[in-house]
């Protein structure tokens, strides 16, 4: 999907339908994020990276995945934030360190 052809209504829509989505499997799925897994807006990069290499899923979880890559490289990550804010915040995902004492 092109990004300067869609209008205003189907952008609301496809964010709309992006707020709902949630990874169904894999390292940020339901058995490591209960209950239903990392929401598709605050998977990390990286994660997108290996997809577009690889191929993304079937369906329209691939589709949407496509085109949140495509958002989040265009430097529009912006536009997720309210959707964020809703959900009380990003989704941590990043391991946390050990404490250590040194």
């Amino acid at each position: 999907m092109n990004f300067t052809e869609i209008d205003r209504e189907d952008f609301r829509n496809l964010l709309h339908e992006i707020s709902e989505a949630y990874m169904p499997f894999g390292k940020y799925g339901p058995d490591n994020y209960p209950p239903r897994g990392v929401p598709l807006t605050d998977l990390p990069p990286e994660y997108y990276s290996w997809f577009a290499e690889r191929g993304w899923p079937k369906g329209r979880l691939g589709e949407l995945m496509a085109m949140i890559s495509e958002i989040k490289s265009t430097g529009a990550d912006h536009v997720f934030e309210p959707m964020r804010r809703a959900r009380g915040g990003r989704v941590p995902v990043r391991k946390r360190r050990p404490d250590t004492d040194f």
